[in-house]
């Protein structure tokens, strides 16, 4: 009998060809519900704490907002970060030596509008030269979505796109959001499913017209030569990191600290705060 590391969801070939394919690539039914539902309780608690606090949750548009938290806040982080499936996308993608980078969620509240078309950075050099994705994004939704929660929508396949001269090196021209448009996929996860992407590829959060957040961890990566990091300050307690196992603390570069700071974040990005209609 096959066993489940065997399946073509953690084949390199496979992780390789959705990721420098379509851009986004998933694995279904990957955690327990139960756990997810931990997991919600946990971020909106977060998010209830930090939000009078002076960048500790800066918004990405009407309604909706992110937060950098510490990943020892997140009780089931060792878990996520020490899936098989999440090392195997890491190792085929990014190699050996990945880095763990970023750790947050966001939130987009009932009344969140439509985003416009953006990727999450400038594409480097090992992209645009080299042809190689060199970071990821993991997501884990932790409800059930629905159309009326305003999906996360992807352009697949435009993370190798060109579009010189644009704000931050993120946000297309107008006359390119046809192109886009005409490949949106909204994408309905359930809790319990973790997906991987290209931050480059293009995409959008889309209007929540339901009556409950949706939020949604993140969890970034890099290769080693990739400088998102240096935007992030991911801290950990020494026992904590201690304590992690190897798979997980020897990719988690955290900054020790005796106690756990607040995350104040800098990065506003300007052209997500107007809605795209």
């Amino acid at each position: 009998m096959a066993s489940a590391f065997d399946a073509p969801a953690y084949e390199a070939g496979n992780i390789l060809g959705g990721l420098y394919g379509e851009g986004i690539i998933a694995c279904r039914g990957a955690f327990d519900p139960a756990l997810i539902d931990g997991l919600h309780a946990e971020i909106m608690a977060i998010f209830a704490e930090v939000r009078g606090l002076p960048g500790g949750a800066l918004p990405r548009g009407p309604a909706r907002w992110y937060v950098e938290i510490q990943p020892e806040r997140i009780s089931a982080f060792a878990g996520i970060a020490s899936h098989p499936w999440f090392v195997a996308v890491c190792e085929a993608v990014l190699g050996p030596d990945y880095r763990i980078v970023e750790v947050g969620f966001d939130i987009p509240f009932p009344g969140a509008a439509d985003q416009p078309w953006h990727r999450d950075f400038a594409v480097p050099e090992a992209t645009t030269i080299g042809r190689r994705l060199n970071s990821l994004a993991f997501n884990l939704t932790t409800v059930d979505t629905r159309p009326e929660h305003g999906p996360f929508e992807i352009a697949p396949g435009t993370q190798w796109d060109r579009f010189e001269g644009c704000a931050k090196g993120m946000f297309p021209p107008a006359h390119l959001w046809p192109r886009y448009e005409a490949r949106a996929v909204k994408k309905l996860p359930r809790r319990g499913d973790i997906s991987a992407r290209s931050a480059l590829t293009v995409h959008r959060g889309t209007a929540n017209v339901s009556d409950e957040p949706r939020p949604v961890l993140v969890i970034g990566v890099d290769a080693p030569d990739a400088t998102n990091g240096a935007h992030h300050d991911l801290q950990a307690t020494a026992p904590w990191h201690a304590a992690l196992p190897p798979v997980v603390r020897d990719h988690l570069p955290a900054r020790i600290v005796e106690r756990l700071e607040p995350v104040i974040q800098h990065h506003v990005i300007d052209g997500l705060l107007t809605p795209a209609y």
